[in-house]
């Protein structure tokens, strides 16, 4: 059909409006029109398409073969263009994100870099929220996570895998003669208590400690050990770019990984999709980077 010959699609909303709710009067409350001005729409398309479209039933109307035809596919053409709408909306619109993450490598890893993001994105309204574990989006009001996977994943969630968890003991330099010597103090974190006795069991040449401290969470950790307190069994990802800290010993997986996590039917904006691959060019940098 040529542009000439395609009917107001005025008229159109008008008729479908009619033929979905059954009446004029309706469709002029739903359309904000007076009866007589929906009255005239539909006469008009019924005069530009040269057929019936409604006639009369009783006090009412009924739609003729060919209306009920016009009606559907127009019902169905005004329910794409309406989703269309809200999907271009909902990607287009700037809306804040959410992202969480773990405490402890929100305070040692995320937080520090957060201004190179903020200076390349002003435009992104970006809120950080810490915590760990299992999570809700909806309740929590969550867009995007970190998370070590040490819990069940649920099947509706998309998981970008970003690094592995690797742990090793790290120390200021000062404390190296006693670490050698077997004469430190072990600094662990309440979060994951048995760390180091994993560690000294795969480690069984290494130096064995005198006591065991453990602290709330891992940042409280390290900043024990740089207040020379002991020796810390930290996350690389906590302890990688501290100039302060050595770790003699390098740092060895544990088995667990990190990985961003969204839920499946998220739309991914362009301000989230900035995010999520600036989040996957800092890990790029931490396993390209040299060991403290």
């Amino acid at each position: 059909m040529k542009r000439s010959e395609f009917p107001s699609l005025d008229d159109l909303r008008a008729f479908e409006t009619v033929a979905r709710l059954g009446s004029m009067r309706a469709a002029a409350q739903e359309l904000a029109l007076t009866h007589g001005a929906v009255s005239r729409r539909v006469a008009k398309l019924s005069r530009d398409l040269g057929f019936a479209l409604i006639e009369p039933q009783g006090r009412g109307i009924q739609l003729t073969r060919e209306g009920t035809r016009l009606a559907n596919a127009g019902s169905r053409a005004l329910h794409e263009i309406g989703q269309a709408l809200r999907d271009i909306r909902s990607v287009s619109a700037r809306v804040p994100i959410i992202l969480s993450c773990e405490r402890s490598l929100a305070t040692r890893w995320l937080i520090p870099r957060l201004s190179a993001f903020q200076d390349s994105h002003p435009q992104i309204e970006l809120h950080l929220s810490t915590g760990g574990g299992a999570l809700d989006f909806t309740r929590e009001n969550i867009t995007l996570a970190i998370r070590r996977l040490d819990f069940p994943v649920a099947p509706d969630w998309t998981i970008v895998p970003l690094m592995p968890e690797r742990v090793g003991p790290v120390m200021l330099s000062g404390m190296r003669p006693r670490f050698e010597a077997g004469d430190f103090v072990a600094l662990g974190s309440r979060t994951r208590p048995q760390a180091w006795q994993a560690w000294l069991d795969a480690h069984r040449d290494a130096p064995r400690p005198r006591t065991l401290q453990l602290h709330d969470h891992h940042f409280l950790m390290i900043e024990a050990a740089l207040g020379g307190l002991g020796v810390a069994l930290a996350p690389e990802a906590l302890a990688s770019d501290d100039a302060r800290l050595e770790s003699p010993m390098g740092f060895d997986a544990d088995g667990t990984d990190y990985a961003l996590i969204y839920p499946r039917n998220a739309v991914l904006s362009p301000d989230l999709t900035a995010l999520i691959n600036w989040i996957i060019g800092l890990v790029d940098g931490i396993k390209n980077s040299p060991a403290p």
